[in-house]
């Protein structure tokens, strides 16, 4: 059995193994559902100013008035929603959360309709199937997709006024799932914590919404590995990658091109998916990715950039594996034409350098071709962005007001 086989095979067995452990249980109780119709909701007697500029907000730095907890225990299932004020959670220092590190979050956002005004999501039903893959690598039970998505809405109507009125900003939203088993005994949590923020945000990098990326490809460090977790959006996946993060600000750089492997084949940049568009070596032009083989986070702008893409029909779009030493070889031949980074907080980055690290003894400065008049991650970016601010109908854009169905938003019915 190959190591992506066996990666594969370890995620089935533990959705195995929480279905049975359920199932044991609802013998005797049937566990209680996730439901959006019973959501509580406590307002905000105290509400805090909104920045008069969104953006210029920097990420994740400033939170709207409310959020929403779901609590989850093994003998009762889903207790009732509740959107509250935005607070401090209040944990025993056993959780299993804090000691190891059972925990998820997802990354979704919400955006005002450039042509109705209303507020629009991007394919937040890819990041529900992403959360509940997720979950089960760290033994969570499984979410019903469908109602958290209410509870989302619901949340998101009580603060919608949180939501930028300008299309270089949005409401960042960020599903959080912690285990809460009062012990430190190690095993899977009978007890859990499903919590919702918001949070208006501008663009992710300082430099701007599109301004090319410089990066530090170095193979003395690796974010993930066949059969581990790098492929689910765990905490613990990010928060070892920070020490190098500040390594590269040190050398001058932005973000990191994770490599892995003897041939130092191209994984990921920073927190994003990563795509390469050149002339192959048949000389054909190509728009391609690398494979989502356990290394990878299957992330939802990245499926996007590449069903788009394949949807032109002007260009090969392809999975497969890149190594550094294509790159060099396409760059040194011009058959190199950009490179740019994908993923929900900015949505596309175009690669302007990369600080290449061959061997312990060779630096190679690598100069990306780039040109904002004639790109193709330009094209991308102003296509994704015109579907995510509901200035063309995509089935990808989501009002969340349907969302709600006939429920009347929480917030109205106090």
């Amino acid at each position: 059995m190959s190591l992506k086989k066996a990666g594969d095979a370890v995620a089935a067995l533990l959705v195995v193994s929480r279905s049975s452990r359920v199932r044991g249980k609802m013998a005797t109780r049937s566990l209680q559902s996730l439901s959006a119709a019973s959501i509580r909701f406590e307002r905000n007697s105290s509400p805090a100013q909104k920045p008069t500029s969104f953006e210029h907000v920097g990420f994740g730095t400033v939170f709207t008035d409310h959020m929403m907890s779901i609590e989850y225990d093994s003998t009762h299932g889903w207790h009732t929603p509740l959107i509250h004020p935005f607070r401090h959670l209040s944990l025993h220092p056993g959780v299993s959360a804090l000691h190891y590190s059972i925990q998820l979050f997802e990354g979704t956002k919400a955006y005002r309709s450039s042509r109705s005004g209303r507020t629009v999501m991007f394919r937040p039903d890819k990041n529900m199937q992403r959360l509940n893959s997720s979950a089960a690598r760290v033994a969570l039970p499984q979410v019903d997709g469908e109602e958290l998505l209410k509870c989302m809405a619901q949340l998101i109507k009580v603060d919608e006024g949180w939501v930028p009125d300008c299309r270089t900003a949005s409401l960042y939203v960020r599903p959080t799932y912690i285990g809460t088993e009062p012990t430190i005994c190690v095993g899977p949590p009978n007890h859990a914590l499903l919590y919702v923020l918001l949070s208006p945000v501008g663009p992710y990098f300082k430099t701007g919404t599109f301004k090319p990326v410089t990066l530090m490809a170095d193979p003395a460090y690796v974010r993930s590995w066949f059969g581990g977790t790098g492929h689910y959006k765990l905490g613990g996946n990010y928060g070892p990658t920070i020490p190098i993060q500040k390594v590269a600000e040190e050398r001058g750089c932005q973000q990191v091109m994770w490599l892995f492997g003897d041939d130092h084949k191209v994984t990921e940049v920073g927190t994003m998916n990563v795509f390469v568009h050149w002339i192959n070596e048949s000389g054909v032009e190509e728009l391609c990715t690398p494979p989502l083989n356990n290394l990878i986070l299957p992330g939802v702008t990245r499926d996007s950039v590449y069903t788009l893409a394949k949807s032109w029909g002007d260009v090969r779009v392809c999975e497969r594996e890149i190594t550094m030493g294509q790159l060099v070889k396409a760059l040194e031949e011009d058959r190199l034409l950009e490179m740019f980074g994908a993923g929900t907080a900015c949505v596309v980055c175009p690669i302007g350098h990369i600080q290449y690290y061959r061997d312990p003894d060779t630096l190679m400065e690598l100069d990306i071709p780039w040109s904002d008049s004639n790109s193709l991650a330009k094209r991308v970016y102003d296509d994704i962005t015109a579907i995510q601010y509901d200035e063309v109908d995509s089935p990808w854009t989501v009002d969340v007001d349907s969302l709600l169905g006939q429920s009347t938003p929480i917030s109205q019915q106090l």
